[in-house]
């Protein structure tokens, strides 16, 4: 006798469904409303969840190990975890971007940005720095599209 794994079959349906209908699903899932994030990100969490929910999650070890990571890239601190997740670049990343032939090399920093060897509060400083116009420095340096918003 074979058995038949409906999983898959919802995977699948994912791509298909409109916004709404995975938004409902969401709600069902995770008994929350959903963030405002794009159809990209619904899709994929509730993908993990559907198959979360049907096999298991991460084995206790696992979450312990990735726990600890973060605590040693950020103390423990939430907001600080947060903060970088979400809004910027991790600590030491290095963006490059060429401009009018010249490669220009910005290095994140905990509080800010550095450029040839000074510290800048924001990318947008940067950008005006090296351009010596207006820029948002998330467009200059390609972390954000200019036409959406991520």
């Amino acid at each position: 006798m074979t058995t038949h794994d409906p999983i898959p079959a919802r995977l699948v349906a994912l791509k298909t469904a409109t916004t709404p209908e995975l938004k409902k699903q969401w709600r069902d899932l995770f008994d929350s409303e959903p963030p405002a994030f794009n159809r990209r990100y619904l899709e994929s969490r509730l993908a993990y969840r559907i198959q979360e929910l049907a096999y298991g999650g991460l084995k206790p070890s696992t979450i312990e190990r990735l726990e600890a990571l973060g605590e040693q890239l950020d103390g423990g601190n939430l907001m600080v975890r947060r903060n970088r997740a979400d809004d910027r670049p991790i600590v030491g990343t290095r963006l490059i971007r060429e401009w009018q032939g010249v490669e220009h090399t910005v290095t994140v920093l905990a509080d800010g940005f550095e450029w040839q060897g000074r510290p800048y509060k924001s990318l947008s400083s940067v950008a005006r720095a090296i351009t010596g116009t207006r820029w948002n420095g998330w467009i200059f340096f390609g972390l954000k599209n200019h036409r959406s918003r991520t």
